[in-house]
C-alpha cells in the first residue's frame, strides 16, 4: 500500500497552508485520494514529493 500523507502533513512538507491545498482541490490541480471511512484528503507522498520538486525548480 503506498504511502499517504493527511493534509496537515502534506501542508507542511510544501510548505503552504491547509486552505490552499482545498483550494488546489477545487481548482483541480490536485486529486486528493479520500478515507473510506471518514472521507478526509489523504496525499500519496510521492505525489506530493514530485510537486515539491516542481515548485523549488521555479
Amino acid at each position: 500500500m503506498p504511502e499517504y500523507l493527511t493534509i496537515c502533513e502534506a501542508a507542511e512538507l510544501l510548505k503552504v497552508t491547509k486552505q490552499t491545498l482545498r483550494n488546489w482541490d477545487k481548482q483541480g490541480k490536485l486529486k486528493p485520494h479520500r478515507h473510506p471511512l471518514n472521507n478526509y484528503r489523504l496525499y500519496k507522498k510521492s505525489d506530493m514529493v514530485k510537486l515539491l520538486n516542481k515548485i523549488e525548480k521555479k
